[in-house]
């Protein structure tokens, strides 16, 4: 019997390993994104691939999407607010909207990680904020969260440790 269409293999829905910004050559995580296969209309949720020596994004903070990140395989660190914090098998992460934390996920490890990433879908009231991307927050316009919540930052670049030794992506 084969299986329903509502039922899904990571790895047959994974996009292509081409993930980056507009004008950046750093690829980022390899995505499968799920909610979209399935034509969920409110949740957006994907299982990241991420490749030793990548993040998922630049560090933002959204002002009206929630989301939530959940370890499944592999020890990333989390980069909140400028400080990295080790994470391992069976962590969940939670971002609530509107507080200006601004976060990405970094593999620093010579294994992949798997991850796990629920959240709102796209919402037309969301706007981001790049605390160390100045010119990405000038670049998205409206989209900018101009008025994100002041918060202290600690001394991390954000960027793995491979790319800070092969002199950044930029």
């Amino acid at each position: 019997m084969s299986r329903p269409p509502c039922i899904a293999h990571y790895l047959d829905i994974q996009t292509a390993d081409d993930a980056h910004y507009p004008d950046s050559a750093e690829r980022l995580s390899i995505g499968a994104p799920f909610g979209r296969h399935f034509g969920l209309q409110r949740l957006g949720i994907h299982h990241e691939l991420l490749p030793p020596g990548r993040r998922t994004s630049w560090p933002h903070a959204e002002k009206t999407e929630e989301e939530f990140v959940y370890v499944i395989e592999g020890n990333p660190d989390v980069w909140i607010d400028g400080v990295l914090h080790r994470l391992q098998p069976g962590d969940g992460v939670g971002f609530k909207p509107g507080d200006g934390l601004a976060h990405t996920f970094i593999n620093n490890t010579c294994q992949p990680v798997h991850l796990l990433v629920v959240g709102d879908t796209r919402r037309d009231d969301n706007q981001v904020h790049y605390p160390l991307h100045p010119a990405r927050n000038i670049r998205i316009g409206d989209l900018h969260w101009a008025d994100v919540p002041p918060r202290d930052m600690g001394d991390h670049d954000g960027l793995p440790d491979q790319l800070r030794a092969d002199d950044g992506p930029y």
